[in-house]
């Protein structure tokens, strides 16, 4: 038996643990031992009067001062040169040992003269019957793996001695193998080093054995060991201290010729390791991460002294490890959950989504049927037109440039961010990338259904009856604003619409895994792509979402809720800082796409009450022109029932959901309000008001959630023919209401056509298809006076191409100061050097278009004297008339376009850069895995439900 045991106990008090507790613990602890210590040594690593009286009076046989930021391994090499012992015991103030732990130890000890240390079990500081750790194993990539940390203590592991490494608290060392195998290494930074000791005592020829009888209760303070996971401070530091244990594990244990290539390694390993992170949903660990490699990438001089060290007491192979590390396949056996096994508290609490046997399946197959019926020509049309309609990109690169900073494709020379709705539109046509334009005309066969299946998955957060799911999906498929948009031919308002009750879907349980958190971030920077006007609403909804999180949960899921706003902002905010140094801050909140002065609502108490009933448009639903003189008084009445039980939500026992959806209906319908005769932008000489359909289809949202609510919820589970009753005079009044849309395009009562397939006459077309640098500049004669001049680049003005830049300009620039000065030169002179203008701006053809009908005599004045004027210039050869007006081309070819500055170049490579890392992270964080789909399963579907007897 070793004659002599020296105890060294490390201290270090940071004001925020209760040292002086934990240490008096361990101190009586040591004076109840059986087998007491020879020798003990404390070493205080800071200043506390506490500590200081309790090592004072702990009969120690010196007591070391030393500054707070030593590290548990440097405090040990402080006090080695004191041991002249035959084993020294390793503790920290948080290690309390039972009274027959260093008895057990110092026998388990004499009769393995071959091993070097021996460890004990660790056990909760407040409850033994948990085991903290009893030895740690390695993978083969150098994973420290706990073999039984977490488990119950019921004596299953009792009989397992050999092992790798242990837990560094509590262990008790041979002097000879402490001093050979050069104590701890410090450049752990506190996590593994029983591990690493381990591993260099078995090189060294010794073996590490287990003595399971020996209990060590630890805290987990931090000192020796990692600190207990119970705040996220702590949780950083524990998964800083073992990704950097990891990585400078690796680069000493590697073999010399492969170290280089582990050391250059470590770089692109850290941004591999940020994309698991983000699929594993853990992206509270992408900090510790970079964190670790950065501090083990610039320390090869610690790397150098650890390999030194393991060199210099090696005398076997690394092979003699390979039997005690652990498999791959031992690693999922012991330790990675079922997900479709919950056990305990862990049993799932979310029922069946009954898609099939709840009716939702045959609800969008009926949709679906509807809208064949309703819109029965569209699936022969290559290319929908019409309205605020426009074909798209013939190409996805041309496509997804549209989405970069740079040039704009219209105007002479415009360089601004491109608008957020061009990366949806980019999106959508990468569905179709044959024939990006042919994506449309599938959109609006498939946005019925496609609505009455977000109408209903919304549902599902809202109830789990299934009759009301239904319901939902019809109510919200059927909306007035929705068709409105559909007839109209507004793509941007039709795809909000679509994306809206998604939004709800993944956004009311944001807060509740990262998995929502990524997806709503997505459909939100999508949603206020497409609706500028909403984001101010969608804005004060996130605070206070994140403002009850905070107050309500105390924090948890603070995280997940700003991430929400995260893509939207770095979609927007290049945008936003240009409309703000054009001093237009207004302009923002233009609706993207075609600027299109369509028939909406007027800024009146006439309109602002068809607003407050649903509908943007004078005419309600379409009944005025479907029922030519006949009164319409009574239309508005028929959304009546969806607003009285909206009203009603907050009065139900589940009021905090009813009142949060009536909250969101006030909202969309303030914003309608505020948008309704609000111009900030212009298509040619003519202002363009918001559309206030954004607004209400928000509003809808709101409203239809709070019904549903009030039809779940406000009535008695005996009346259920009565809820039943309810739900089916809601849709009724919704069908009935629909009907004029619905039937719009049968009665030729559409603003929907057949193409075109490009803007531009078909001779561009075919040059520009392929090249977006061809240039037209496009004139078309005003009938309230004067010409209006664009310029357009490639074959055609496409929808995802245009840009609210140029469409809310107040002011001139001095490229459309040089537009307006050559458009003037064309159209009234023969002389001067337009041409040549022409030419050097890479401008290849000269379009007259025609004037909006009925043509006035001013504008058709305007446009013979313009053909006139184009007709004798030199430098231009008229093609001829087209369908899309008189056409020349520039005779003499057009100098190439000139390319972005340094300046733009490089800003348009940061800009492009950190919206792609933004929404690449969220992408990462909308996948799936199976921990977050077992997680689900523990939560219900339905938010902030009501449970009752009887229900």
């Amino acid at each position: 038996m070793p004659a002599r045991v020296h105890a060294l106990l490390v201290v270090r008090p940071d004001g925020r643990i209760p040292a002086a507790h934990h240490l008096r613990r361990t101190l009586r602890a040591l004076d109840e031992q059986t087998r007491k210590p020879d020798a003990l040594t404390i070493v205080v690593c800071g200043a506390d009067p506490g500590v200081t009286e309790a090592a004072a009076a702990s009969g120690a046989e010196s007591v070391i001062t030393t500054s707070g930021g030593t590290g548990f391994a440097a405090a040990l090499a402080l006090a080695t040169h004191r041991v002249e012992a035959d084993a020294v015991w390793l503790l920290a103030q948080d290690t309390a040992p039972q009274p027959e732990a260093l008895h057990r130890l110092v026998g388990a000890l004499e009769l393995a003269p071959s091993v070097a240390f021996v460890a004990p079990k660790l056990v909760r500081w407040d409850d033994a019957t948990e085991i903290v750790s009893l030895g740690v194993g390695m993978t083969r990539l150098g994973r420290a793996v706990g073999l039984s940390d977490g488990e119950l203590d019921q004596g299953q592991h009792d009989a397992e001695e050999d092992v790798l490494g242990s837990d560094v608290r509590g262990i008790l060392v041979r002097s000879d193998a402490w001093h050979e195998l050069g104590g701890l290494d410090a450049a752990l930074r506190g996590a593994d080093e029983g591990l690493d000791l381990g591993v260099r005592a078995r090189l060294a020829g010794a073996r590490v054995s287990l003595v399971p009888g020996a209990l060590v209760a630890v805290a987990g303070d931090g000192v020796a060991g990692p600190p207990a996971p119970v705040t996220r401070r702590s949780r950083r530091r524990r998964a800083f201290a073992a990704r950097t244990a990891q990585l400078h594990r690796r680069l000493a244990y590697a073999h010399a010729l492969a170290l280089p290539f582990v050391w250059l390694a470590l770089v692109p390993l850290v941004v591999w390791r940020t994309g698991v992170l983000l699929v594993r949903k853990t992206p509270s660990l992408i900090w510790p991460e970079w964190a670790a490699t950065l501090v083990a990438f610039f320390r090869p001089a610690a790397v150098v002294r650890s390999r030194r060290r393991i060199r210099r007491a090696r005398r076997a192979s690394w092979s003699q490890l390979a039997p005690l590390r652990v498999s791959h396949a031992e690693l999922r056996q012991r330790f990675d959950d079922d997900p479709d096994v919950p056990t305990g508290d862990a049993a799932p609490q979310r029922g069946e989504l009954r898609f099939f046997s709840g009716g939702a399946a045959w609800l969008v197959l009926a949709a679906l049927t509807a809208s064949v019926a309703a819109f029965p020509a569209l699936l022969a049309w290559p290319v929908l037109g019409g309205g605020a309609l426009e074909p798209l990109r013939s190409t996805l690169s041309q496509l997804w440039g549209d989405v970069a900073y740079g040039r704009r494709a219209l105007g002479l020379d415009t360089i601004a961010p491109a608008d957020p709705f061009a990366a949806v539109i980019a999106v959508l046509g990468s569905a179709w990338p044959v024939e990006p334009s042919r994506v449309l005309v599938v959109l609006w066969v498939l946005a019925l259904p496609v609505a009455a299946l977000g109408g209903w998955f919304a549902a599902t957060r809202v109830t789990d009856r299934a009759v009301l799911r239904i319901a939902g999906g019809v109510v919200w498929a059927l909306a007035p604003t929705f068709l409105a948009a559909l007839t109209q031919g507004r793509p941007a308002a039709v795809v909000l619409h679509l994306l809206l009750p998604w939004l709800l879907y993944a956004g009311s349980v944001a807060h509740r895994s990262w998995v929502a958190s990524g997806a709503a971030s997505l459909l939100l920077a999508a949603v206020v792509a497409c609706g500028p006007s909403l984001a101010p609403a969608l804005a004060v909804l996130w605070a206070v979402t994140l403002l009850l999180t905070i107050v309500v949960r105390a924090g948890r899921g603070a995280a997940r809720v700003i991430w929400v706003a995260v893509p939207a902002i770095a979609l927007a905010v290049p945008l936003v800082w240009r409309q703000l140094r054009l001093g237009t801050p207004l302009a923002v909140l233009a609706d993207p796409g075609m600027p299109w002065a369509g028939p909406q609502v007027a800024a009146d108490s006439a309109g602002r009450a068809l607003l407050a009933a649903g509908f943007p448009t004078t005419d309600p639903g379409g009944w005025t022109a479907f029922l030519a003189d006949a009164p319409t008084w009574w239309v508005p009445l028929l959304a009546a029932p969806i607003a009285l039980l909206a009203l009603v939500a907050p009065l139900t026992q589940r009021w905090a959901a009813g009142t949060a959806l009536l909250v969101v209906a006030a909202l969309g319908i303030g914003t309608a309000f505020a948008a309704v005769g609000v111009s900030v932008s212009f298509a040619q000489s003519q202002p363009v008001a918001l559309w206030p359909g954004s607004g209400l289809s928000l509003a809808w949202l709101g409203a239809l959630g709070g019904a549903l609510v009030t039809l779940d919820a406000g009535i008695a589970p005996r009346l259920r023919a009565a809820r039943a009753a309810a739900a089916v005079t809601v849709v009724a009044a919704i069908a009935v209401l629909s009907v004029p849309s619905l039937t719009a395009f049968a009665r030729d009562q559409t603003l929907l056509q057949n193409g075109p397939r490009s803007t531009l006459p078909a001779y561009v077309a075919a040059e520009g298809r392929d090249d977006p640098d061809v240039g037209t500049v496009v004139l078309t004669p005003q009938n309230s006076g004067g010409v209006a001049a664009s310029v357009v680049w490639g074959g055609s003005e496409t929808l995802g191409s245009q840009s609210t830049v140029v469409a809310t300009r107040t002011e001139a620039s001095d490229t459309d100061a040089q537009l307006a000065a050559l458009t003037a030169d064309l159209v009234t002179s023969t002389t001067g050097d337009a041409v040549d203008r022409l030419v050097r701006a890479g401008v290849s053809f000269v379009l007259l278009a025609p004037a909006a009908v009925p043509e006035s005599d001013a504008a058709r004045a305007l446009r013979l004297q313009a053909q006139t004027s184009l007709d004798q210039r030199d430098g231009l050869d008229s093609v001829g008339d087209t369908s899309k007006g008189a056409l020349w081309r520039v005779e003499p070819d057009a100098d190439p376009r000139p390319a972005l500055s340094a300046a733009d170049a490089r800003r348009a490579g940061w800009i492009g850069g950190v919206q792609l890392a933004v929404a690449a992270i969220a992408l990462l964080l909308a996948i799936p895995t199976a921990g977050t789909r077992s997680a689900a399963r523990r939560t219900s579907r339905v938010v902030g439900p009501y449970w009752q007897e009887g229900r």
